[in-house]
This record gives C-alpha cells, sequence and structure tokens, in this order.
C-alpha cells in the first residue's frame, strides 16, 4: 500500500507543480478592455492537435511567462473545434459552422489567413485596440514567446 501511495505521489507531483494561466473568454473582453486595456493573446487550438497540447504544458511549467502574460496581457485559449456558441468580436457575430460529427467555429476562420483550415496551434497577438501585432502558425516555444512579448510590452 505505501509502495502504491508513493507512486501516485511521484505521478501527480509534476501535475501540482505548474503554474495555471489566467484565462478570459470573448464575452468578458470587452468589459475587461474598458476597466484596464491590455494587449490580448488568442490561442487557438484543437483537442486532437498533439503540438498544442505539448506546447500549452511547455507554456503552463514557465513560471516567468505567465506571470509576464497575467500581468500584461489577457489570454484568451479558444478550442477551435469545440466552441460552440456564439461569439461576438471586433463588432461582428461568429457562429459554430458544424460537418457531420465535427465542425470549426467561423471566428477561427476568420482570425486565421488560411480560411479553409487554420493551422494549429495559432497564436495571435493584438493591442489594445484590437489590431493585429503579432500573428504565428505551430508551435511557438516558451523562449520565442518570451521575447515576442518583451518586445510588445516596450512599444
Amino acid at each position: 500500500m505505501k509502495r502504491l501511495m508513493y507512486l501516485l505521489m511521484l505521478f501527480l507531483m509534476p501535475c501540482f507543480c505548474l503554474s495555471q494561466m489566467k484565462t478570459v473568454i470573448f464575452s468578458d473582453l470587452e468589459k475587461l478592455q474598458k476597466e484596464n486595456k491590455k494587449p490580448v493573446i488568442i490561442h487557438l487550438y484543437t483537442d486532437w492537435c498533439a503540438i498544442c497540447k505539448i506546447e500549452y504544458f511547455n507554456l503552463n511549467k514557465n513560471k516567468e511567462l505567465i506571470k509576464m502574460i497575467d500581468e500584461n496581457f489577457y489570454f484568451i485559449n479558444f478550442n477551435a473545434e469545440k466552441t460552440k456558441e456564439k461569439i461576438s468580436f471586433q463588432e461582428k457575430e461568429f457562429n459554430y459552422l458544424t460537418n457531420g460529427n465535427s465542425g470549426i467555429h467561423e471566428l477561427a476562420l476568420a482570425l486565421s489567413k488560411n480560411k479553409n483550415q487554420p493551422i494549429y496551434p495559432l497564436w495571435i497577438i493584438l493591442d489594445e485596440n484590437q489590431e493585429l501585432l503579432y500573428y504565428h502558425e505551430g508551435e511557438f516555444k516558451p523562449e520565442k514567446m518570451k521575447e515576442k512579448l518583451i518586445e510588445i510590452s516596450a512599444l
């Protein structure tokens, strides 16, 4: 029994050491921007994207980067294929487009440069006025992200 407990603690311990980023949802963004204007980081991902999962795990391990994001940005983690509610963003409404057993949100298509099928993960950084500052398709390593966020914070 002691061995079982030890093994459980050994496997679960790394989970408790991870920091968790503060996330917001699109419907709260306008209100938050009125209270405190900040740039916005939008992370588009899907459940089937292995790189998305690894990337998000590595990002959450980087306490310094999480602190930087939490203090200086609003962070939206957006599942492009599972988010089904209507979203108002930049004075437009976007809906979920169903395609049999799956689908995609119109907002994911609108944010992506590839209008047929976004490349995941997709990172979009907007300024306080929701103007595009940075667009990144594919893996965004924490070190590179930190450099880019420092550069943006200095603007």
